[in-house]
């Protein structure tokens, strides 16, 4: 069984015991969290689609740790004109390994 869930404005196919990164959650190491936004769930060849989202499904995970990505380098640059930027940035992020998918 799978699901298309939505959380963080990013939507992910998820499948029970598989482990992913999100955008962070407000929710403390080893809790459990629930995906309520489930846009659709698929067993097999029997799919239930949402409009927009499947009534009454549950996709619950458990939070593994919280951590940051690895650094992006943004570099602004202008030739001739003496004009050099540079930045960085760290994503934060929330893993999550999926528990169950209920329909």
């Amino acid at each position: 069984m799978y699901a298309v869930i939505k959380t963080g404005g990013k939507q992910y196919r998820v499948m029970q015991g598989e482990v992913l990164r999100v955008e962070l959650l407000d929710a403390e190491v080893d809790s459990t969290v629930r995906f309520d936004q489930v846009l659709l769930v698929g067993e097999g060849e029997s799919i239930q689609v949402g409009a927009p989202l499947v009534a009454g499904a549950v996709v619950s995970a458990k939070v593994r740790a919280h951590g940051r990505a690895d650094k992006v380098r943004i570099v602004k640059f202008r030739r001739r004109k003496h004009y050099r930027k540079q930045m960085g940035h760290r994503q934060h992020y929330t893993e999550v390994e999926i528990t169950g998918i209920s329909a």
